[in-house]
């Protein structure tokens, strides 16, 4: 039996402590955000149906982008125990300056359209956390206007190379001259990725008042206030354009630019020089011979060529073939800072984020870029401290495994597959001959092939 009794007031005063209410709404939202994906639930909530869309979508059935998330959860960690980590450090030196953050802020292009103060509120956050920022070709504030507002930090401008090759290295002019210390040269854009997500919506820019339009935004009506109320959407490339962001590339990226451009392109830059889009060994080796100071891993977030390499699958094997010659860096698919350190200790020295911030504008302006930035930096000290690390120069591949789900065909089982198909275009209508073994087949008969699921 309980023997139960009346409460005391005295006894119930401890346990009744009540929160202040927080009375500013964009403070109240970006606080309950605890991860990347609060901030996109926020970010879907406020911002229009063609803006959100052209952030999260990909490109044709946008399998890169999701495969590539997979891969940062489809590790384990391996931690030690027993190891005083009271203190970590999360900084160290990249392309031959300080950083407080092994990530920074990749390049994205219309940002303003995504929530209205656009690159100046990354660059603002990133001067306050002590990360890079990069400023994108197609970004809509001008270089010397993300200068202005990081004028002590870390500046990279990204390169599209165009058609027209006299203004694509007027712009690289106008970056040196600004005080941009690092060229990211993007080189898998020879024409645009099919980013279905924006024809479906019919998205222009800049964006179209429609009725569609007009019926998604009556319950975000700040995002339209914004939008009408200050500095019209305006480019380094253009003003207006009636088609979509893919047409609009289409006409402007040149898909001639060769490993020769590249060297000329290296000959006029005086800062640092990282090429960003690369997805295989051999292209790696090619940049290594050719001086660049880094090279970046990279499907450009899914939205070119879909089913493309996984960037974080290649992390290793390019690391140990290139790393001591170059810098390695990384992007696609980060969501939290357990992705950052997973990359790192896998041999990325540095790592780009671009959706997670600008699910952090969208949800909150630059008050929200901030908050991005804080919980990827909290999870990054956290995951350190659980591992068992006090920088990061103690994380090794010892600590992640990466996991399988996706395994390629052995290449002897392809080699056979390919044998048969040539075989069988050799023979005539009317042979009899016994038709060559499928893969499936192949497969079994050879010893340690792997079979995907």
């Amino acid at each position: 039996m309980v023997d139960r009794r009346i409460p005391k007031v005295r006894d119930l005063a401890p346990l009744m402590k009540f929160k202040a209410p927080e009375l500013n709404a964009k403070k109240r939202r970006l606080e309950s955000a605890l991860t990347i994906h609060d901030l996109r639930d926020i970010a879907k909530r406020r911002t229009p149906k063609a803006a959100f869309d052209y952030t999260e979508g990909a490109a044709e059935a946008e399998v890169s982008l999701a495969r590539a998330r997979q891969a940062f959860e489809d590790i384990e960690f391996h931690p030690s125990i027993l190891r005083d980590v009271s203190t970590v450090s999360t900084g160290w030196d990249v392309l031959g300056a300080p950083v407080a953050l092994p990530f920074g802020i990749a390049p994205t292009g219309f940002t303003r359209m995504m929530q209205t103060e656009g690159e100046v509120a990354g660059a603002h956050a990133a001067a306050r956390a002590g990360i890079p920022f990069s400023l994108s070709t197609m970004g809509t504030s001008s270089i010397e206007d993300v200068k202005a507002a990081n004028p002590d930090g870390r500046n990279w401008f990204q390169l599209y190379m165009w058609k027209d090759r006299e203004r694509s290295m007027a712009l690289v002019d106008r970056a040196a001259r600004a005080g941009y210390d690092t060229l990211l040269v993007t080189v898998d854009v020879p024409v645009a990725g099919a980013r279905l997500r924006d024809k479906r919506n019919g998205m222009s820019i800049p964006p179209a008042l429609t009725p569609k339009t007009v019926i998604n935004a009556i319950p975000r009506p700040e995002w339209w206030i914004n939008f009408l109320t200050t500095e019209p959407l305006a480019f380094a490339s253009l003003d207006r354009w009636s088609g979509t962001v893919g047409e609009l590339l289409d006409t402007m990226f040149d898909p001639t630019v060769d490993f020769e451009d590249l060297k000329w392109i290296k000959a006029q830059w005086p800062g640092r020089i990282v090429v960003k889009g690369v997805q295989n060994l051999a292209d790696a080796k090619k940049l290594v011979d050719l001086g660049v100071d880094g090279i970046t891993l990279s499907n450009h977030g899914g939205r070119q060529l879909d089913r493309a390499p996984i960037p974080f699958h290649l992390l290793p094997q390019v690391v140990n073939e290139v790393g001591n010659d170059t810098e390695v860096h990384l992007d696609t698919g980060i969501m939290s800072g357990a992705d950052i350190v997973a990359s790192v200790a896998l041999g990325a020295r540095f790592t780009m984020v671009g959706r997670a911030y600008l699910y952090g504008l969208m949800a909150g302006g630059e008050a929200g870029v901030d908050r991005a930035i804080q919980i990827l930096a909290e999870q990054v000290s956290r995951t350190m401290r659980l591992l068992g690390v006090n920088s990061l120069e103690e994380l090794e591949p010892g600590h992640v495994t990466q996991l399988a789900r996706l395994h390629p065909v052995s290449r002897p089982v392809a080699d056979a597959a390919v044998a048969a198909r040539r075989a069988s275009t050799r023979k005539t209508p009317s042979s009899t001959a016994t038709p060559p073994k499928t893969v499936e087949e192949t497969d079994a008969a050879a010893p340690g092939a792997i079979i995907p699921s």
